[in-house]
């Protein structure tokens, strides 16, 4: 005889194919603070018993479970939703069982519409509404008492099986001795809004002074910060402002060898006055830095500091722990390279050092340190660069102690390197953005590429940074820089710019081919006109301020692309789920050449009225224009304003018989 089974071989359920889930739940998806987790799951059994299932949620730490019920959708399909409230992670799963009083109404229903008699069919219901009400309780107990006793009744109607009240009280109370769950808890790790939403300003402090030729200090870049918010951002990053080391310094333009006076690169981390948990002198004091914060604070933006794990040679750590370091056969210590780069004022960490227990809590203690004086936010230079399994603990411990804590991943790597980094639990990542210029490329990229990792992985898009200068900023002129503000602000629900490089189009290569800067801001001090009269600080202003005003803008998940008769224009929309706000982009990809085209707009979609005229309101320009039906023309002058943000405003009556835009 063979061996029974261990399982109890009365679960006849399937579960299968349940999402989202990142990797077979491996790794968990992201949600933020007020978004919901919509689970959808393929449940069956065998025969032709009916099924219920529910969805089951907690927050980490919580011992009990909330149930939700799932609703079928289709072909064995099901769906539940949950919304999450607080940051921190969430687990979830699915759980189903043979519905029996489900099954039992069904049959009866068919047996009476059909004549047949149904006495013993409302007896045996009377035996599963019986049981129900033992494990029920108040008032569910006594319906469910009375509707037994009036089915075991030689007078019982087929009605009373059909009772919506009877059917709600015993879906309260279902039978679940032989439910099946899911065979994995997934789980959801959940953010504060602004790893959804934000838009990032960055500028170097040493560069903030006044007048030219002077170091500025923590307390020029406090001044600086009205300049930054009345544009309307909400981070402000600075690069590293540590101490920099003076042994390989860099000289201007990465000069190899440094001239005196020359302030080398802030990523060459530590010297004589200390490492990663030090301020460089000549920007003040960790008070000074403390003032700072809470300045960003009155101005409703937070600073996000570079957290750059490398060293330059005269770090403390090279004498205090060299174990963390690889040598070299003869030796010493290897500079940091990516041929044909050479970095050769920095030395990079060996995270396969035998010691690397203690060097993961020394990095942790560097998030931990300025933690306490009040950053939240870390932009993480080249993580892709070091160890996956780092990174996945150091997250996970910063977020269990700090659940409002976020990483910005800045690895512009291979896609699948760039993908782990998010699934680890980096809360945003740098994009290839800046290389996708054609129409082709942005749809590709945008209604393909990231959509399919949506659910781990959270664009940030920058259009230039301290290393990037693309071509198309380089020869496109203030056309190119308005058209990429445009599409970074209006694409993504995160975007950043390298300022003030940006707003006054900086647009000099150190040499042709480069996308670096020449007399870059990595390897010296400038000094910038902020009130020169072609900057783009009103253009900034105004879309940032149209991104706070249409909660259309502030998600990744709702963008569609939409057809034009014209290759050099894009257009796409976003919608908020009710479609009370919609915001409808076309963009002139020629920095050149006036371009029109006719935009076919989704009406059905966009839930616009084909029978009556609506507004489409720019919000760059405060134009507006009346269009009807399925198309609408636009022409845009890149010289002028390479660009369309419209908000769309549909006609509608009011109570008191007139019409009104909304």
């Amino acid at each position: 005889m063979s061996d029974i089974p261990a399982a109890d071989g009365r679960r006849r359920l399937a579960i299968e194919d349940v999402g989202p889930q990142v990797d077979c739940g491996r790794f968990p998806i992201k949600r933020t603070v007020g978004e919901t987790v919509a689970v959808e799951a393929d449940v069956f059994a065998d025969g032709h018993d009916t099924v219920a299932c529910e969805l089951r949620y907690r927050a980490e730490g919580d011992r009990r479970w909330t149930d939700v019920p799932m609703t079928f959708v289709d072909n064995d399909r099901w769906r539940g939703a949950f919304t999450v409230t607080d940051p921190g992670r969430y687990r979830y799963v699915v759980r189903a069982w043979i519905d029996r009083f489900g099954t039992w109404r069904r049959d009866v229903a068919k047996k009476a519409g059909a004549g047949q008699d149904v006495g013993l069919d409302l007896r045996a219901g009377a035996e599963l509404v019986d049981r129900a009400a033992r494990r029920a309780s108040g008032e569910d107990r006594r319906t469910l008492s009375r509707a037994a006793a009036a089915l075991a009744s030689p007078d019982a109607e087929v009605e009373l099986a059909l009772d919506p009240a009877v059917g709600a009280a015993m879906a309260r109370n279902p039978d679940r001795r032989h439910a099946v769950t899911y065979a994995r808890q997934l789980e959801v790790v959940v953010d504060r809004e602004r790893a959804r939403f934000s838009a990032w300003y960055e500028l170097f402090p040493r560069s903030a002074a006044a007048e030219p030729g002077r170091h500025a200090t923590f307390l020029d870049v406090a001044k600086r910060l009205q300049y930054v918010a009345e544009m309307g951002f909400d981070v402000v990053y600075l690069p590293p402002i540590h101490p920099i080391g003076r042994t390989n310094r860099k000289g201007r333009n990465n000069a190899a060898r440094a001239r005196p006076g020359d302030v080398g690169s802030p990523w060459a981390i530590g010297g004589p006055e200390g490492g990663h948990t030090a301020v460089h002198p000549d920007l003040g004091t960790i008070e000074d830095f403390d003032r700072l914060v809470e300045r960003a604070h009155e101005l409703d933006m937070e600073i996000a500091l570079d957290y750059a794990l490398q060293c330059s040679a005269d770090h403390p750590w090279l004498r205090e722990h060299p174990e963390w370091f690889r040598r070299r056969p003869d030796g010493t210590i290897a500079y940091a390279e990516n041929p044909p780069k050479r970095y050769e004022d920095i030395y990079p960490l060996d995270f396969e050092s035998e010691a690397w227990p203690e060097l993961w809590e020394a990095c942790r203690g560097i998030v931990e340190f300025w933690v306490s004086h009040g950053v939240r936010i870390f932009r993480v230079d080249n993580p892709h660069t070091k160890a996956f399994p780092f990174w996945e603990w150091l997250i996970a411990e910063t977020k269990r102690r700090h659940p409002d804590v976020l990483f910005l991943s800045e690895a512009f790597t291979r896609p699948k390197v760039m993908h782990r980094l998010a699934k680890l639990g980096f809360t945003q990542s740098y994009t290839y953005f800046a290389w996708r210029n054609t129409k082709w490329e942005l749809e590709e990229y945008f209604g393909r590429d990231l959509p399919a990792v949506a659910e781990f992985f959270r664009p940030n898009l920058w259009p230039n940074t301290p290393d990037i200068l693309t071509e198309t900023l380089q020869t496109g002129g203030r056309p190119a820089f308005m058209a990429r503000l445009v599409l970074a602000a209006t694409l993504g629900a995160s975007y950043g710019i390298y300022g003030p490089a940006f707003e006054l189009m900086e647009a000099a290569p150190r040499e042709p081919g480069s996308e670096e800067y020449r007399d870059s801001e990595k390897y010296q001090l400038r000094h910038w006109d902020l009130d020169g009269p072609d900057s783009l600080v009103g253009l900034i202003g105004r879309l940032n301020r149209s991104r706070r005003e249409n909660p259309a803008l502030q998600s990744d998940r709702n963008l569609r692309f939409h057809g034009i008769d014209n290759e050099q224009l894009i257009a796409y929309s976003k919608a908020t789920d009710d479609r009370s706000n919609v915001i409808l982009t076309v963009v002139n990809l020629d920095p050149v050449h006036v371009h029109s085209g006719w935009v076919h707009v989704p009406l059905d979609e966009l839930r616009i009225d084909a029978e009556h005229p609506y507004q489409v309101h720019d919000v760059i320009t405060d134009s507006r224009y009346l269009w009807q039906g399925d198309h609408g023309y636009v022409e845009l002058d890149p010289a002028v304003v390479p660009a369309h943000v419209f908000r769309v405003r549909r006609r509608v009556r009011s109570e008191r018989d007139y019409e009104h835009f909304l």
